[in-house]
């Protein structure tokens, strides 16, 4: 599997790119932005992008969407909760960020339970609302991108429209702290961690 964490656009939030080696099929995570480095490493790698998926509708999420979407015509995917965010400048706030005024259409929806193959690695989508309705968190093998649903020592803000202290802790609790202790979570900013290191000293799920 290849994987390439991207720090991208006005926020530095963190794109990954998850590749097959086999087949060299791609997806993009979260074109928060700098479309054209998200672009650069797609062609050094020789990927072929088959997917762009969102783990969420923000706006420091989708700042590269439209060029990769351009440039590709890659197929976006999103949680049916956080399509109206995306379709709309001021609820996803990008209208305000400095960067790219982003409204768009997802051409797919993500739902939970939902597998899709890049080449021969499976993409499990969990759904995780707390953060936003339409949060989701993609489980590969031993990794999990997690968007802003979960942090190293911290969680996503549940202050905006659409989020739920109470529920980012069920959805944390109830499906992402039942991996395998060693499953690596990439999150949405920040640096990389544990399942097991967040059970033992994350102190919103102690």
């Amino acid at each position: 599997m290849i994987l390439e964490r991207l720090s991208v656009g006005v926020y530095g939030a963190n794109c990954y790119i998850i590749g097959d080696e086999k087949t060299d099929e791609a997806a993009v995570v979260d074109p928060g932005g700098d479309a054209d480095k998200i672009l650069k490493v797609l062609e050094d790698k020789g990927l072929h992008l088959k997917y762009i998926l969102l783990t969420h509708g923000h706006g420091d999420h989708i700042g590269g969407l439209k060029e990769l979407k351009e440039k590709t015509n890659a197929p976006i995917y999103l949680h049916e909760e956080d399509h109206a965010m995306l379709q709309n400048s001021n609820k996803n706030f990008s209208s305000r960020m400095g960067g790219p005024v982003i409204e768009m259409t997802a051409d797919h929806f993500l739902e939970e339970g939902d597998s899709l193959k890049v080449g021969e690695l499976t993409l499990n989508i969990i759904h995780t609302p707390g953060h936003t309705q339409g949060c989701v968190c993609i489980h590969i093998e031993d990794i999990i991108l997690t968007g802003d649903t979960l942090f190293a020592n911290s969680i996503g803000r549940t202050d905006l429209d659409g989020g739920n202290h109470q529920q980012i802790i069920k959805s944390i609790k109830d499906k992402l702290m039942t991996l395998d202790e060693n499953t690596t979570v990439f999150p949405g900013h920040g640096p990389a961690t544990q399942i097991g290191v967040e059970k033992t000293t994350n102190p919103y799920i102690k």
